[in-house]
């Protein structure tokens, strides 16, 4: 077992993403609408055997959610609360992190990956396809927010919310660089 390790460890190649040239568009649906932004990553990485890719890890600065939709007083209002403890708590919980656990190939470049996703200091798996490109890689992923203690405006626990009421999921958007 140890040999196997070993060679695998030898042929095995990390690709650093370069945070600069990636980006994570988020949107989040009401029923009177929806809001969409940006996010940073802070760091990550694709490990691959030969061209395939066989491994990642992902850490998202929080502090960075972005509303691009909004200018002004609305935006300032959409992007603190987001940070608030009502959804994210980013001065808790500054960061959110993205590790591979099992990836499947669907062939042309396309793998399906499950993934253990933790918010808030909470984890759960969670699959999305992600397609591969000789420098890039994308995926889009549907969240729950609801599975990681952010009900703010669910009608999945509020009942009395009529036009308030926020999607529990949200979608993101994701194109790495490396």
């Amino acid at each position: 077992a140890l040999v196997a390790f070993v060679s695998f460890a030898v042929n095995a190649q990390s690709k650093k993403v370069d945070v600069s040239k990636s980006t994570i568009n988020w949107v989040g649906k009401k029923v009177t609408g929806a809001h969409e932004g940006t996010i940073a990553l802070k760091e990550g990485a694709l490990v691959f055997k030969g061209k395939k890719v066989v491994n990642g890890n992902f850490t998202v600065d929080m502090t960075t959610i972005n509303t691009t939709d909004l200018s002004g007083k609305g935006k300032a209002n959409l992007d603190g609360h987001l940070k608030s403890d009502d959804f994210f708590g980013v001065e808790k919980f500054p960061t959110a992190t993205l590790v591979f656990k099992t990836i499947g190939e669907k062939g042309k470049g396309v793998y399906a990956v499950t993934a253990d996703l933790t918010i808030k200091g909470i984890t759960h798996p969670i699959k999305f396809d992600l397609t591969v490109g000789a420098n890039t890689a994308s995926t889009t992923l549907k969240v729950d927010r609801t599975k990681y203690d952010i009900k703010y405006g669910s009608g999945s626990f509020f009942s009395d919310l009529g036009d308030k009421t926020i999607n529990d999921e949200f979608e993101l958007t994701v194109k790495l660089a490396f």
